[in-house]
């Protein structure tokens, strides 16, 4: 049983916790990024994320994505797509029914890629969407990571610069960080209980 949300207090208290594995930055295609897809289709859960360069005014254009995250248990790859493009074997795999791809709030993600590269999103399951059959009423990637998971995730590189010419060592882990604890959120809740509705 989970509780349904969670205080700015309760929040403190827990210990911070990061992606634990290898993070790949890739930039454009060749070896590495080959490698990068081999491994990822090989997977049958992967935690799902994009960044973008955020907006601090209205009359700034709006930019697209920067990064789009995708992780398994234990390596993570940022892929540089303001730098690269979408890949047809990046669209591939996100249109594959055998890899299920798991976010939060997925929709706007894929609409943002979507951009660069029209396809098909299959297999795509929204955190956001499935928690509160497990009684979660917090829906941030944050609280749901603190309720589920029971550890912290820092979110001070959210609103960074995700088109730096390279990316900080913070920013990579963030990256990283946020598109693992979806892969982990999702394989605990399948683990548990969904709470009884009340007739």
């Amino acid at each position: 049983m989970y509780i349904s949300s969670i205080s700015s207090e309760e929040l403190q208290k827990l210990e911070y916790a990061g992606f634990p594995g290898k993070i790949n930055v890739i930039d454009s295609p060749g070896a590495e990024f080959n490698r990068a897809v081999n491994y990822l289709r090989s997977q049958k859960i992967l935690g799902f994320d994009t960044e973008t360069r955020p907006c601090f005014s209205s009359d700034q254009p709006r930019y697209g994505v920067a990064l789009l995250q995708l992780s398994g248990p234990e390596k993570a790859y940022l892929f540089r797509i303001n730098c690269m493009g979408m890949n047809r074997r990046l669209c591939n795999l996100l249109s594959s029914e055998k890899i299920i791809k798991v976010g939060a709030a997925v929709r706007d993600d894929i609409r943002g890629l979507q951009k660069y590269q029209d396809f098909t999103p299959r297999s795509f399951v929204d955190l956001q969407s499935m928690v509160g059959d497990y009684g979660i009423r917090d829906k941030s990637v944050k609280k749901m990571t603190a309720i589920i998971l029971g550890f912290r995730i820092s979110k001070t590189q959210q609103l960074s610069n995700w088109e730096a010419e390279s990316l900080s060592e913070s920013q990579v882990k963030y990256a990283a960080t946020d598109a693992w604890v979806c892969r982990e959120m999702y394989i605990k809740l399948l683990r548990s209980e969904k709470t009884a509705v009340e007739k």
